[in-house]
């Protein structure tokens, strides 16, 4: 067992069993735990009690029979007793006291950062765990100066310099300074005893945490540049909103010594996702976006503007964008940074950002996923809160969406918004979430920078030798208000009481290293002028700043049309939930053998000696927010491709909203920044109740831009609508169009399907003219067959955005009395209907075919839910919906059934 829960009379009596009952090698580690799985029970006098029983019967196990125990054990008392016939000076330590300081080693190595030194401000109150007592393991001050015999416990990482024999108290401190510094470390609840190994040999090295001059130098200079660069933009934008970095500085020079020791290690590109605290300065100073162009948006300059001089998009607040830049690190490399744009839903940026790394690792050929790698930066209240944090966490280590390790940065101002721990999150920690996949957590003094920077060198090698996530908890504060305007200290007046009086981390850092005698108050006045200096150039240059180029394009962007730009169509003639099976059965991506369970996948043979990577087909887990955005962000990278998400049902989108409105409908126009995902959403009411109904067509036709009262120019040599619209809603109904709308290719995507009776341009007798869009066109031509309605034209338009104008006229035309029918199966108030009366209306008046309220509707009448749950009901509505389209007898205005 793994553990051994020794809490009562039972569990005492089952130990003795286990150690009576001996064993092979082959099964004793599974009856007796080694020392570093011993587990402590929660009372003191419980627990030192049941440390001596355990002790006790485990050394007489030993000695009745070495094969009894585990062999760790075994060779703990070997060595004990060798090493104590021929050292005198501890002759007279026991074996269970032995024993016992292991226990407290470990103890400190899995509790250690409960006594660490971690808020900057002393706020945190919090109980030192009993287990760090020496008087739990029988020992008192009079031990400290007493040599005990440690060295046989190689498996720690402790002693690493070959000094088996040490006072109590040389010990303590080692330990105290591993464990209850500047920075806590929580390793142990990792279940690899190879990576906590070598946590070990990293944290418990003999050598305390130091730099040299040269190193403390760069440190200084990136901290001055933190922090000057908010004291400049306080003092020119003293009423500006930019959530400031003040109280986290640290923040900056971490990452920065992260990206340089990630490049040494094999890194070439980076692909960082953030919220808004500190996203100014980390675009400046981490990122090298200019800050002449950073200056120039706080006073509201001029607007982005593609090649020919035409403002493009809405544009967002500036502490929203992101940008990229080809950066030389401090060994002399260079690393691609990408900072993706995000929305103030704060870690919804999460999975898009691993889905672009994804990406950049797929096309770069990173198989090792070692050159392309993730950083997000979280909030404390986020990190705890927000469910796309463990969405994005679970996607980790699934085969098909791993990135080989993100790195977690948290910047933990403790009060969140403004909400206090204790009200904002039920743990301990603001990153407990990421116990559950094993991450480790370096929860880190932000007042400390040179803890800072070490956690964060520490990350970047967890995450290039393990490739799985890891997690630096930066425990600051925020010295204003959740923005610069806001009043704090109406709701933490304690906090903010201590923050106005405390020094800054560079005034700190710069104390200790006068007091270090490695820098002089000229070094430190040179570097601030400097930085100052630069500052105020950028500054002036902001006033003329104009953007020379669209550099908000990927290079594999690079020659796409923008809005403004014509593009005509030519002639020419892939992820989701449980997409490997097909929910329904509607169609298999993979066919499993029934007799040996051998997968196929017919895709990867489409053509001969297809590229395995070609296609790829992925069972994504149960999460529809952080899957699609790590779609969205993988389709970001590359327009030569096809990426697909769907939903087992339309409706279960709607777990993804946030993406959806965020990203996919208006990140074009907010950040510039081109998408290529097709989202498939089922769609069709047969009667299976209001969630597997309605891919909510709605949503995504309110949040189309095209204008429903000009037609645009639809010639097809002059046409540019579809890059003008922000996206295209479409609801197929023939294989072969679903197949070209996905390509924008084929013989040719059909935006609208004329009737299948194949009219002449001209058709006189037809009485009305059905449109309609989706598979209730089956239901209507089977109906109109019934009663032999030739003088019923029914039209199914595809295509609903960018709604065709072209070909809605070509038909109004074709049928010039025809009353027109919009006829769809959802509510009124629902469907298309909505988007498309004004459109038809405008197409209509354009042509003297009458107005709006000369379109009749038939559907359902308005409903708060989608679809009815009773199969009876549902056919009678489908019915009598279908039969009101096909009646020969008149309908009146926007009637109803």
């Amino acid at each position: 067992m793994g553990w051994l829960r020794a809490g009562s009379s039972v569990a005492k009596l089952a130990i003795r069993r286990t150690l009576s009952q001996g064993g092979s090698n082959a099964t004793r580690s599974r009856v007796v735990p080694s020392p570093s799985h011993i587990f402590i029970p929660p009372s003191l006098s419980l627990r030192h009690k049941l440390h001596r029983v355990y002790l006790e019967e485990l050394q007489r196990a030993w000695e009745a029979d070495p094969d009894s125990v585990d062999v760790s054990w075994d060779n703990f008392f070997r060595n004990f007793v060798g090493q104590a016939a021929t050292s005198p000076g501890i002759s007279g330590q026991t074996i269970q006291e032995s024993m016992r300081l292991l226990l407290l080693v470990r103890a400190y190595q899995v509790n250690g950062h409960m006594k660490a030194k971690l808020d900057p401000l002393g706020l945190e109150e919090r109980q030192i765990p009993d287990d760090l007592d020496l008087a739990l393991y029988g020992f008192t001050g009079a031990d400290l100066d007493r040599e005990f015999f440690l060295g046989v416990w190689r498996m720690s990482g402790f002693l690493s310099e070959n000094q088996p024999v040490q006072t109590l108290r040389s010990i303590l401190t080692r330990l105290e300074q591993a464990y209850c510094g500047s920075i806590g470390f929580e390793y142990m609840h990792v279940a690899d005893w190879e990576k906590c190994n070598w946590f070990r040999d990293k944290i418990e090295t003999p050598t305390p945490m130091q730099y040299n001059r040269q190193r403390r130098e760069v440190i200084l200079d990136r901290l001055i540049w933190s922090t000057q660069f908010e004291n400049f933009l306080a003092t020119k934008w003293t009423t500006a909103k930019r959530f400031g970095l003040e109280g986290g500085e640290t923040l900056i020079p971490g990452m920065k010594e992260m990206f340089d020791r990630a490049a040494d290690l094999g890194v070439e590109s980076i692909v960082i996702g953030m919220p808004h605290r500190g996203r100014l300065n980390v675009l400046g100073n981490v990122v090298r976006k200019p800050l002449s162009q950073i200056f120039s948006e706080f006073s509201g300059g001029i607007k982005p503007v593609d090649e020919v001089g035409l403002y493009t998009g809405t544009g967002d607040v500036k502490y929203h964008l992101g940008t990229s830049y080809d950066r030389p690190t401090r060994g002399g490399k260079r690393i691609h940074l990408s900072l993706v744009a995000n929305p103030s839903h704060l870690d919804a940026v999460d999975p898009v950002v691993v889905g672009k790394t994804r990406a950049k690792q797929y096309y770069s050929n990173d198989v090792d996923r070692t050159k392309n790698m993730a950083i997000l930066i979280h909030g404390d209240g986020s990190f705890a809160g927000q469910g796309v944090v463990y969405e994005t966490l679970h996607l980790s280590a699934l085969p098909n969406y791993t990135t080989g390790g993100t790195i977690h940065i948290v910047v933990n101002n403790q009060v969140a918004f403004t909400t206090d721990p204790r009200a904002g999150r039920s743990s301990q920690y603001c990153t407990d979430v990421a116990k559950a996949l094993n991450a480790p957590i370096f929860h880190v003094n932000g007042d400390d920078v040179e803890a800072v920077v070490h956690a964060c060198e520490l990350a970047a090698e967890w995450r290039q030798t393990f490739h799985s996530d890891v997690v630096v908890d930066l425990v600051c504060y925020r010295r204003f208000g959740h923005n610069e305007i806001d009043e704090p200290s109406f709701t933490q007046p304690k906090m903010y009481k201590i923050i106005r009086n405390h020094p800054s981390a560079l005034q700190i850092y710069q104390n200790k290293l006068l007091e270090s005698g490695q820098v002089t108050e000229e070094d430190i006045s040179h570097i601030s002028q400097k930085v100052g200096s630069i500052l105020n150039e950028e500054f002036l240059a902001s006033k003329d700043y104009v953007p020379k180029r669209r550099d908000w394009l990927s290079a594999y962007w690079t020659g796409f049309k923008s809005p403004e730009q014509l593009s005509r169509v030519r002639n020419t003639g892939l992820s989701g939930q449980d997409v490997e099976r097909g929910t329904l059965s509607h169609r298999h991506s993979v066919i499993h053998d029934q007799e040996t369970g051998e997968q196929y996948c017919p895709l990867d043979h489409v053509i001969i000696n297809q590229n395995e990577e070609m296609f790829t087909v992925s069972n994504s887990s149960l999460s529809e927010f952080g899957v699609l955005g790590f779609e969205l962000g993988y389709s970001m990278e590359n327009p030569n491709s096809l990426v697909m998400w769907e939903a087992q049902f339309g409706d279960f989108s709607n777990g993804a909203q946030v993406i959806f409105d965020q990203f996919l409908s208006s990140g074009e126009s907010k950040w510039l920044r081109q998408i290529g995902l097709v989202v498939l959403l089922p769609h069709g009411f047969d009667g299976q109740g209001p969630e597997h109904s309605s891919a909510r067509l709605e949503r995504f036709l309110q949040t189309s831009d095209d204008h429903p009262f000009v037609i645009p120019v639809m010639d097809p040599t002059l046409r540019k609508q579809i890059q003008e619209c922000n996206w295209q809603v479409v609801n197929v109904t023939t294989p072969a169009n679903y197949f070209h709308v996905l390509r924008r290719q084929g013989t040719r995507f059909k935006r609208l399907i004329k009737d299948q009776n194949m009219h002449s341009d001209l058709e006189e007798g037809i009485r009305r003219l059905v449109l309609c869009s989706g598979k209730v066109y089956y239901e209507l031509d089977d109906e109109r067959k019934k009663n032999n309605a030739s003088d019923v034209a029914i039209c199914r338009v595809e295509q609903l955005c960018p709604f065709p104008y072209d070909l809605i006229q070509r038909e109004l035309k074709r049928y010039p009395n025809a009353e027109i029918v919009w006829c769809q199966e959802e509510p009124m108030n629902m469907g298309a209907f909505s988007y498309i009366a004004p459109r038809l209306a405008t197409s209509m008046t354009s042509l003297g075919r009458g107005t709006f309220e000369d379109i009749k509707y038939v559907g359902r009448a308005p409903s708060a839910s989608t679809a009815t749950g009773f199969y009876s009901v549902h056919v009678k509505e489908q019915t009598e919906l279908v039969q009101k389209a096909i009646q020969p007898e008149p309908i009146k205005c926007n009637a109803v059934i």
